[in-house]
């Protein structure tokens, strides 16, 4: 699936318990050929970053990290599969794992609005 991420913003649909993305979380993405980037803040989240490679697949490999309301900085690592919902908006299915912290994976959506 090709797509253009530039200049699109997201929210999260859901998020396992162990997230810090929560509904109140936006994201706003940038894309220069397979390089995507974002800046990510609301909800538990103060400010964070996210850094990925396009996969030939049309995945995101991804890198984050984020300073949280209580001052920790959080890192982690995700593989994004991009989907389309019935209105026609990227939709992200996430597999994502803590790079600190307990270490623990989850799994998590984001919708383009």
């Amino acid at each position: 699936m090709e797509f253009d991420l530039d200049g699109k913003i997201f929210t999260s649909v859901s998020n396992t318990d162990n997230g810090e993305v929560g509904s109140d979380t936006v994201f706003h993405y940038h894309q220069n050929g397979k390089l995507v980037w974002a800046d990510y803040s609301g909800g538990d989240i103060v400010k964070g970053h996210l850094i990925a490679n396009v996969l030939p697949s049309g995945q995101l490999d991804m890198r984050y990290h984020h300073i949280n309301q209580q001052g920790e900085i959080m890192l982690g690592k995700c593989l994004s599969t991009p989907t389309l919902t019935d209105a026609g908006k990227i939709l992200f299915k996430e597999e994502w794992q803590w790079l600190s912290g307990d270490m623990s994976s989850g799994y998590s959506e984001i919708v383009e609005k």
